[in-house]
């Protein structure tokens, strides 16, 4: 007898269908998997069998046979289980071949039957969504992360034998109580709670403090530069501060990213990620990939910031390694027998010294040499900081410590930014981007209009610092979001000029690299 059954595998930060065949015949007791199944799904021969014998089932001694179709996609993880279980019963006589048609099945299960949540339930219920499969059989631990999606009906069950009652038709079991505190994903780096870090603790750097505010307004990505103690980390945490909270969909992206890593306490994601990583950071801990399910820090960074503090310390490989995600928003991870593409819409906001020794310029401080210098500025190359929106040079003069004026509040200043950021949304609604930062050429074309003194202006910088095609961009860019922090429709000549003065090192030869 065949029955049939659908389940889910995870293939990078996608739920990919999977058909369970179950054929049961005469013949000498065997329990096969075919169809490309890894360690943790030829293993579910053993968890499948024990798990139906304890729930009171009967396990059917005879020659089974299972296919996962389809047969050329790699199945991983032990989510299968239930569906694996439950299409051995109904191909036994044991359930009705009918009730498993129009649901699908998902989770992992224990020897004794009880059924365990397995990473990737957001996924596996947004696929389902899109798949108009109409209900979804999983464990209660997992119930509540896949009720966030609409128009699905999830059915939570604690065992198999609660599994085979459902496909029944009986009441589905109680979901597991909600996690006590909502998820926050705050990287360990950035431990202190956002809510208690305000922009108005940053005193003195006022031209700093308002390039963050451009920064988050239009998501560009930002370098702040400037010697020991003049704020550049104290200005990078308190960005979180000022963005706007995530949209109902943005939330849905990071909950699965970070419910696929592993570090999502349940529920929906209530803040924007901060990821900070050390410099020590390799480039596959930046972009993933170092293993099949590696997600790196730039996927856990989309949607929200990724600070990069002491810039110039991190490896020269792990830096470029941005260049892919910085210029489209994704990362493609390509290896010998996989490929995966994984979203990465973050705001960078990096630090770095001047320096080796961080004080350049400062006669009596700064001992470097003119080689030293030189090799310092070469660990940034000239396309990466092509890539880099805002450029913000920190100097002490700047930093009064407490004497210095405040800078404004960070409730002050995300009021300014979300005005912002609504502007930009009903602009580009029917375009596919949200932030300025997303316009590519035709938008801007479209939408970052410049009257003639503006205009002027960008020519007369385009001739004097040979600016390429993407600073260009880039900079325009940056005026149309300055001109939405002002409630201007046109961009006018000041906005092009603050842009420019934004990008001070537009007249070195790293904005001629390509």
């Amino acid at each position: 007898m065949l029955a049939q059954a659908t389940t889910f595998t995870i293939e990078a930060l996608q739920a990919r269908r999977v058909t369970v065949e179950v054929d049961v015949r005469p013949g000498l007791p065997a329990f096969n998997i075919v169809g490309l199944a890894d360690a943790s799904v030829r293993e579910a021969r053993e968890r499948v069998q024990a798990a139906i014998l304890n729930c009171g089932f009967q396990f059917p001694g005879r020659r089974v046979t299972v296919n996962l179709a389809p047969g050329d996609l790699p199945k991983v993880g032990p989510g299968l289980d239930l569906a694996l279980a439950c299409g051995v019963l109904a191909a036994s006589g044991q359930l009705q071949r009918e009730t498993l048609s129009g649901c699908a099945l998902f989770g992992e299960l224990g020897l004794d039957g009880v059924l365990k949540p397995c990473l990737g339930t957001l996924t596996v219920a947004h696929a389902c969504r899109q798949l108009r499969i109409e209900r979804l059989v999983l464990a209660c631990e997992g119930s509540r992360e896949a009720m966030l999606v609409r128009g699905l009906l999830v059915a939570p069950a604690r065992t198999l034998a609660s599994a085979v009652a459902i496909l029944r038709g009986h009441p589905a079991d109680d979901p597991a109580p909600a996690p006590p505190a909502p998820a926050r994903f705050v990287a360990p780096a950035a431990a202190e709670h956002t809510g208690r870090l305000d922009l108005s603790d940053v005193r003195g750097q006022a031209h700093a403090a308002r390039a963050v505010v451009i920064a988050a307004a239009g998501a560009h990505n930002c370098l702040l530069s400037g010697p020991p103690g003049v704020g550049k980390t104290m200005l990078a945490q308190r960005v979180p501060s000022i963005l706007p909270p995530l949209s109902h969909s943005e939330a849905i992206e990071v909950t699965r990213i970070h419910a696929l890593a592993g570090d999502h306490p349940g529920g929906l994601a209530r803040e924007r990620p901060f990821r900070a990583p050390h410099h020590s950071t390799t480039a596959a801990g930046l972009v993933g990939g170092a293993h099949r399910h590696s997600i790196g820090e730039v996927v856990l960074a989309h949607r929200g910031v990724l600070f990069l503090d002491e810039l110039s310390e991190f490896a020269r490989g792990a830096l470029e390694a941005l260049r892919q995600p910085l210029e489209d928003g994704r990362v493609a991870i390509v290896r010998a027998r996989r490929a995966a593409v994984y979203p990465a819409r973050f705001m960078l906001i990096a630090a770095t010294n001047p320096c080796p020794c961080g004080y350049a310029g400062d006669r009596e401080r700064c001992a470097c040499s003119e080689p030293q210098m030189a090799r310092h500025r070469r660990r940034l190359s000239g396309p990466l900081l092509d890539r880099i929106d805002l450029r913000v040079q920190m100097d002490g003069e700047g930093a009064l410590g407490l004497a210095g004026t405040p800078a404004p509040s960070s409730r002050q200043a995300r009021e300014e930014v979300m005005a912002a950021r609504e502007r930009q949304r009903m602009r580009l609604r029917e375009e596919g981007a949200r932030v300025n930062a997303e316009m590519d050429a035709g938008m801007l074309a479209r939408h970052a209009r410049l009257d003639e003194h503006a205009e002027a202006m960008l020519g007369q910088a385009r001739a004097r610092w040979a600016m390429s095609a993407r600073a260009e961009h880039r900079t325009l860019r940056v005026a149309r979001t300055i001109a939405d922090l002002a409630g201007r429709e046109r961009i006018h000549t000041e906005d092009v000029g603050a842009a420019l003065a934004l990008r001070p090192q537009a007249d070195t030869p790293h904005s001629r690299a390509a």
